[in-house]
Parts: structure tokens; C-alpha cells; sequence
């Protein structure tokens, strides 16, 4: 048999193309090529241009993060040379590039060793920052450092809206042998007539305190739990002193040798977020201290110490607290008042919504016997106290140790007014030390049963007590609505109350 046709298993074929010479493609392609050379030229110079443009603005955004201000020279008068730009034309928009004073570029180490160079660095960049006529300049203290400075006040008037930012630690020279012999024990930084200053940050002031407290002129801190005379001058740690306008928030503040955080002869303070810590042992270590200062907004803070949480001293008025939680120390108190015989008014007084813990006194008033003036309008609101011995306290008798004379006079005391008050007690409820002045109350009431820890000496004290829970466990629960009045008498009746 013969063999299929080769046709029946192909593909027919198709009719074949003469080839084309290699000469005539590349001909082609090469004026292809000419014809298309000027479009890519001009992708080429595009791209090129969209990569120099975005370094250029990543080169600027880094700059303006990194840049801060420079001191100025020593004569004062040249103005600080511009940062190297490696020939780059400079950015269009520096104004938010020189408002801002990092310590570390006026010299501070930060390493928390070298007291003289962080102390003319912070004074340096105070006076710079002070000075600078950009909108609101910051004094910055860098997140990445431990700086040390000495006693030091930072004086205005200021251009407004100055911040001093802290966050990194900033702290004073450690205890008293490290002091400095010419600087003041009173006192460590002080902010003078800086108005509309803000002292904020995420950062913490440490007051290096321990030794300070272990002083034998401190309260029971000499030999066999006695207190020595002696000099006892121990600094405050940040005071601000005829500056209106004020604000410090969210900073955290410890150890302090005295005082935490102190206001005199101020308005329109507002202190909001601040976090408070040393021992309940620490003597003397007030959290907020205002005296001869008006306008005052205490909010929202934690304020863990060893003596009172927010004390309020003579010539205050208009002062808010709330949403504040005391901790281990001597609870909120108006005073002391009138040592000396001096004249010492305080009015218009709100404390709204607050806890006290684990304290020696919840809300007190204390005057000495011998001074003039009057605490009027004074509310206690929504207070929650755990575990606090002497809950309400309105002592007239107040005194320093023993010894302290009786006297006719006194600060009269009006108008107070407890509402929502309970928690829990241990031993005693509620104290009243009056003076010779009269105690008219408003309404009458009852106390639960069990006997108090101590006696109140009243002249005709009177005041309504309702909604007396039921005592729990070794604590005394309780739960006040009263309202106070104390007013001049000079007849003296002596009362005891039972709880």
C-alpha cells in the first residue's frame, strides 16, 4: 500500500514570505529610535525633576524638625548665625522654626552631673525665649536628659503665651550638704511676674527631698520622735509669685523638700492633670499651695504626700477644686489662718467631687486664737472618703505643739456648707475646736452611736446630720449633709459628741 499523501497529517502550508534583509530592520529601528529620542528625553528630565523635588522637601521637612533657636553672642547684639544649608536655597517659611529653646543648644549636658552649666543654660534660654518675638515660644526641655540646676528665678515680663515644656527630669541639687551656701533655702525655681506662662510636659520634676525631710528640726524627726529647734528653712519646689494668668498641666512633680507646687499673689490660675507623689512620712510637702491669690481652678490631679493634698492660706478667694484624688497626707484644708494675730480673709471656696484616702483629715478649716478677718462661703460637695480619721474638722484652736494661750479673738468662720459627704472613718467622724465665736447652725440632727476619740469645746455649735449609714467592720461609715455657721460669742459651752 502506498503511503497517505504528505498533505493529510500537515498543516497546509502557507504561501511563504521573502525575508526581510537584516539591512532594512535595522534601518527601521533606527529611525524609530531618532523619532522617539526627544520623548524619552523629556520623561528622563521629568523623573529627574520629581526626585530632586522630593528630596528637596524631605531635606526641608527634616530641617524644620530639627532646627531650634540659638543663643545669641555674648554682646547681645548679633543676631544667631543661620544653620548651614550646603548652598540650598532656604526654605520659603522659617516662622515656625524659631520659636522653639532647647536648653541643650544653650549648653546644658543633661547628664544630671554638671549643676553650672544646666543652670546658665536654663537662665540663657529663659532670657532668650523670654525675649523672642515669635509667637508663642516654648523653653524646651528635651525628653532624652537628667538636668540639674540651682535656686533659681525666672523673672518676666515675658512676650505672652510662653510654654516652659518639660520633658525630660529636671531636679535640684541633691539634699542640703549639695546645696549651694549663696542660694536660697526657701525656694528652688520661681516663675516672677511671668504672665500667661504655661509650665507643662510630659516630663517630671524631681525635688530630691529625702534628706531635706530627715532634718531633726522637721516634725518628730530628732532624737526619740522629737522636733528640734534649729534653722528648718527647706525650698519650695516650684513657686510662682505675682504672675497672672497661669497654667501647669500634665506634669508630674515628687520628692519635694517642702512644698510641691506654690502660688502667691497670683490671679487666674488654672492647674489641671498634675500628678503628685512622695511619702505619707514627708513632712511639710503640700501638694497646691495658693496664698493671696484669686481665681483659682484645681482640676482633674492625683496628689499622693505627707501633708495637705490643696491648702488655701489667707487673702484667697474664688478658688475651685474638683475631680481631684488626695492620698496618705492631711486632706483638703483652708489655713491655717491668723497666727500672730494677723488679719486673714478666705471666701468663695468650692470643693466638688473628690476622694480622700488613707489620710489623717478629709476637709478641714484651722485658725490660730489671737487673729481677725473670716472664711465665708465655703462648700464641701461630693467627697468620698476611705480610711480617713478625722473626716470634718473645723479647729479654732489651732496650735503648733503645745502651749499656745487662749484669746478673746478669732477668725470668724460663716457660712460653711458640707453636702454628700460619706465614706468611711477611723476613729473619729467630725471635730469642731471653736473659739469664742458663736456657732449658729441650721438644722438639727442625730449621730450614729459609738463613742468619738476626742471632745469638741464649742460655743453654741448647732448643725443637721442626716443619712447615718450603719457602722462596717473596724471602719465607721458615714454620710453628712450639714451646714455650719460660726459666728462672735463670748459665752463658752463645752459639748462632747458621741458617734
Amino acid at each position: 500500500m502506498r503511503p497517505a499523501p504528505e498533505t493529510s497529517t500537515r498543516r497546509p502550508q502557507l504561501r511563504r514570505r521573502r525575508p526581510v534583509p537584516l539591512v532594512t530592520v535595522a534601518v527601521s529601528l533606527a529611525l524609530i529610535s531618532l523619532a522617539c529620542l526627544p520623548v524619552f528625553a523629556d520623561a528622563s528630565r521629568a523623573l529627574h525633576r520629581d526626585r530632586e523635588e522630593h528630596r528637596r522637601q524631605h531635606h526641608r521637612t527634616e530641617d524644620k524638625k530639627s532646627r531650634v533657636s540659638l543663643p545669641p553672642d555674648a554682646d547681645g547684639d548679633s543676631p544667631p548665625e543661620p544653620p548651614d544649608s550646603g548652598g540650598a536655597p532656604p526654605p520659603a517659611d522659617d516662622s515656625d522654626c524659631g520659636n522653639v529653646f532647647d536648653v541643650r543648644a544653650f549648653g546644658a549636658s543633661g547628664d544630671g552631673s554638671c549643676v553650672d552649666d544646666d543652670t546658665a543654660a536654663f537662665r540663657a534660654a529663659w532670657k532668650a525665649a523670654c525675649s523672642s518675638d515669635s509667637a508663642a515660644a516654648t523653653l524646651l526641655v528635651p525628653s532624652d536628659g537628667v538636668f540639674t540646676i540651682a535656686s533659681t528665678i525666672f523673672s518676666g515680663p515675658c512676650k505672652p503665651d510662653l510654654t516652659f515644656q518639660i520633658d525630660g527630669v529636671l531636679m535640684p541639687p541633691d539634699g542640703p550638704a549639695s546645696w549651694p551656701a549663696t542660694d536660697s533655702r526657701k525656694q528652688w525655681i520661681v516663675f516672677y511676674k511671668a504672665d500667661r506662662l504655661t509650665l507643662a510636659g510630659e516630663g517630671t520634676i524631681e525635688g530630691n527631698g529625702e534628706e531635706w525631710w530627715d532634718l531633726p528640726c522637721k516634725p518628730h524627726r530628732g532624737p526619740n520622735g522629737s522636733t528640734l529647734r534649729g534653722p528648718c528653712d527647706s525650698p519650695a519646689l516650684i513657686r510662682f509669685f505675682s504672675s497672672n494668668d497661669v497654667t501647669v498641666c500634665g506634669l508630674r512633680i515628687e520628692n519635694s523638700p517642702q512644698f510641691h507646687l506654690r502660688f502667691d499673689d497670683c490671679e487666674r490660675v488654672r492647674v489641671d492633670g498634675l500628678f503628685v507623689s512622695s511619702p505619707a512620712s514627708s513632712p511639710n510637702t503640700d501638694g497646691v499651695h495658693v496664698e493671696n491669690t484669686k481665681s483659682v481652678q484645681i482640676l482633674n490631679s492625683r496628689i499622693y504626700n505627707g501633708d495637705d493634698c490643696v491648702s488655701i492660706g489667707a487673702g484667697c478667694s474664688d478658688v475651685h477644686v474638683e475631680n481631684i484624688t488626695c492620698g496618705h497626707g492631711h486632706g483638703i484644708s483652708i489655713g491655717s489662718l491668723g497666727v500672730h494675730n494677723t488679719h486673714a480673709c478666705v471666701s468663695n471656696v468650692t470643693v466638688r467631687n473628690v476622694r480622700i484616702l488613707d489620710s489623717d483629715n478629709g476637709v478641714r478649716i484651722k485658725t490660730w486664737q489671737g487673729g481677725a478677718g473670716a472664711v465665708s462661703a465655703v462648700e464641701f460637695t461630693g467627697v468620698q472618703m476611705q480610711n480617713v480619721k478625722n473626716c470634718i474638722v473645723i479647729d479654732q484652736y489651732y496650735c503648733l505643739g503645745h502651749g499656745c494661750a487662749n484669746q478673746t479673738s478669732a477668725v470668724r468662720v460663716a457660712g460653711v456648707a458640707y453636702r454628700d459627704i460619706h465614706g468611711t472613718y477611723n476613729p473619729a467622724g467630725t471635730t469642731e475646736h471653736c473659739s469664742p465665736t458663736p456657732t449658729a447652725g441650721t438644722r438639727t440632727g442625730s449621730w450614729r452611736r459609738s463613742r468619738c476619740h476626742r471632745c469638741t469645746a464649742c460655743w453654741r455649735a448647732a448643725r443637721s446630720l442626716s443619712r447615718i449609714r450603719s457602722p462596717v467592720a473596724e471602719m465607721r461609715s458615714f454620710s453628712l449633709l450639714t451646714k455650719i455657721s460660726l459666728l462672735r460669742q463670748s459665752t463658752l459651752i463645752h459639748w462632747t459628741f458621741y458617734m
